[in-house]
């Protein structure tokens, strides 16, 4: 079974709070930062499968804020979501974990967190 994987931005607020989290739980895992190693494409599609592209595309951030209006306006589907995401991977809501059992979680909520690492 493969470990538990956290996909984020290293100076992302979120992350950094589920990082401490993790590690305040003696939790192993790997940090894959987005900043510095890209966002895999196939595990991009595998995000979109189980979260959807509405729940996936950050649109909050400042990088959101900062695009035109035309680009954001033109986001009508996971493909175009999926495009927009790789191109620009600060629009990816974070973090997004993949758990031990393959499930996949995206935001922090230690809730939820805690009965997973159960």
């Amino acid at each position: 079974m493969a470990g538990i994987t956290l996909y984020g931005i290293a100076n992302c607020d979120t992350v950094k709070r589920a990082r401490a989290w993790l590690a305040g739980q003696s939790v192993t895992f790997e940090f894959h930062d987005f900043k510095k190693a890209g966002v895999p494409a196939a595990d991009l599609d595998r995000w979109l499968d189980a979260a959807g592209w509405e729940r996936l595309l950050n649109r909050k951030g400042t990088t959101w804020r900062k695009l035109d209006e035309a680009r954001r306006d033109a986001v009508g589907n996971s493909a175009d979501a999926r495009e927009l995401m790789r191109a620009e991977p600060s629009l990816i809501k974070r973090p997004v974990v993949q758990w031990t059992d393959g499930s996949i979680t995206v935001g922090f909520d230690a809730d939820d967190w805690a009965l997973r690492i159960r």
